[in-house]
C-alpha cells in the first residue's frame, strides 16, 4: 500500500481576497514541492465532496446554514470579525476539504491506503461547532474523527496538531468525551489565546504543550518525547489524524517558533511509530497553517517523505 494525496482544484477557489495569508498560492506550493520524482510513488485522487451529514457531526445545524446563507454571489463577506472571509467558490472548497478528510479515513480503515495526505486549503482547526475563526470555515480534522466512529466503529480517536496555533476548535469539540484524544504543541500566549497546560478535557484526554517563541529543535523534540508522545501512547488510539500546520517553521512571517524541515519528518515518523503500536499504522494528515511559501512546501515536502517511509 502506498501513500494516498487527496486535493481538488476546487480548493483553489476559495478566494480571501489580496493580501491575505491563507492564498492560493499556499497549495500551489505545496503541489508544486509534492509533484516531484521524490514522491512519483504516491497515488494522487480528486477529493470527493463532503457532505452537510459529515459536517454536522461537528457543527451545529444553524452555523451550516449560516455558512450557506453567507456565501456572496460575488466578492467577499466575513464570517467572523475579518479573518475568515468568504468567496463565490468558498462553500465547495471547504466540502472538498471535509470529503478529502472522511475519504481518507475511508481508505486506511479498509486498507486501502497505508496512509493518507490532505493537500486541501482553507485549514479547519479553529472553527468552532457553531461559528469560524482564523481561516477556517468547517473543522475537518474533528469531522473526520467523529466520521471514524459514526461509519467504522472506531471508538478511540486521536488528533494531534503541531501548528504554531492552538487548534481551540478541536479542542473544544474533544474536550468532554473521554475517548477522544487532541494534543497541540503549539506557541502559547498567542492567537487563539487558548492552549495552556490546565486545559486538560473531562479525562485528561486533552495535552497542551505551549512553546515561548523562540523555541527551536532541541525543546520541541524533548518535550514531544517526554510528554506528548507518552500520553498518545497511553491513550492508545485506534485512529491518528494529523492536524499538519507549517507555520512553526523558523521561515514562517506569522509565527515565532523556530521548526525545521527535520523536526516535521521527525515528529512525523515518531506519531507513526505510535500508529503502529495502536492502531494498525492508520494515519490521516490534514494539512492546516503555514504561511512562508518556501517554509510551507518544504516543511510539507519533509512530512510527506516521512509518511511514505523515506
Amino acid at each position: 500500500m502506498s501513500t494516498l494525496i487527496y486535493t481538488h482544484q476546487a480548493c483553489f477557489d476559495h478566494q480571501p481576497g489580496p493580501h491575505h495569508p491563507e492564498s492560493p498560492e499556499r497549495l500551489e506550493a505545496v503541489l508544486a514541492a509534492l509533484k516531484t520524482p521524490d514522491f512519483a510513488d504516491a497515488v494522487w485522487r480528486d477529493a470527493p465532496r463532503g457532505t452537510f451529514e459529515q459536517v454536522l457531526h461537528i457543527h451545529t445545524p444553524d452555523y451550516v446554514e449560516d455558512v450557506r446563507a453567507a456565501l456572496p454571489a460575488e466578492g467577499y463577506r466575513a464570517l467572523d470579525a475579518g479573518d475568515t472571509i468568504l468567496s463565490p467558490g468558498s462553500l465547495e472548497a471547504v466540502l472538498r476539504c471535509v470529503g478529502a478528510a472522511c475519504a481518507g479515513v475511508d481508505d486506511v480503515v479498509t486498507q486501502q491506503a497505508k496512509n493518507v495526505f490532505c493537500a486541501t486549503r482553507p485549514c479547519g482547526h479553529h472553527a468552532e461547532a457553531d461559528k469560524a475563526m482564523g481561516f477556517c470555515v468547517f473543522n475537518q480534522a474533528a469531522i473526520a474523527a467523529l466520521h471514524a466512529r459514526q461509519q467504522h466503529g472506531l471508538q478511540r480517536v486521536a488528533v494531534v496538531d503541531f501548528d504554531v496555533h492552538h487548534g481551540n476548535g478541536t479542542q473544544n469539540s474533544f474536550y468532554d468525551d473521554p475517548d477522544l484524544f487532541y494534543g497541540s504543541c503549539h506557541q502559547g500566549q498567542f492567537y487563539p489565546g487558548t492552549g495552556a497546560r490546565h486545559e486538560t478535557g473531562v479525562a485528561h484526554n486533552i495535552v497542551n504543550v505551549p512553546f515561548p517563541r523562540g523555541t527551536g529543535s532541541a525543546a520541541f523534540r524533548a518535550a514531544m518525547t517526554d510528554v506528548m508522545l507518552p500520553a498518545l501512547r497511553e491513550f492508545a488510539p485506534e485512529l491518528l489524524i494529523i492536524s499538519a500546520g507549517f507555520d512553526a517553521h523558523q521561515l514562517d512571517p506569522l509565527g515565532g517558533l523556530q521548526f525545521t524541515d527535520d523536526d516535521y519528518h521527525w515528529i512525523t515518523r515518531e506519531l507513526m511509530a505510535v500508529a503502529d503500536e495502536t492502531a494498525q499504522g492508520r494515519v490521516v494528515s490534514v494539512l492546516e497553517g503555514g504561511y512562508s511559501l518556501e517554509g510551507l512546501a518544504s516543511g510539507t515536502a519533509a512530512h510527506v517523505r516521512a509518511l511514505m517511509g523515506r
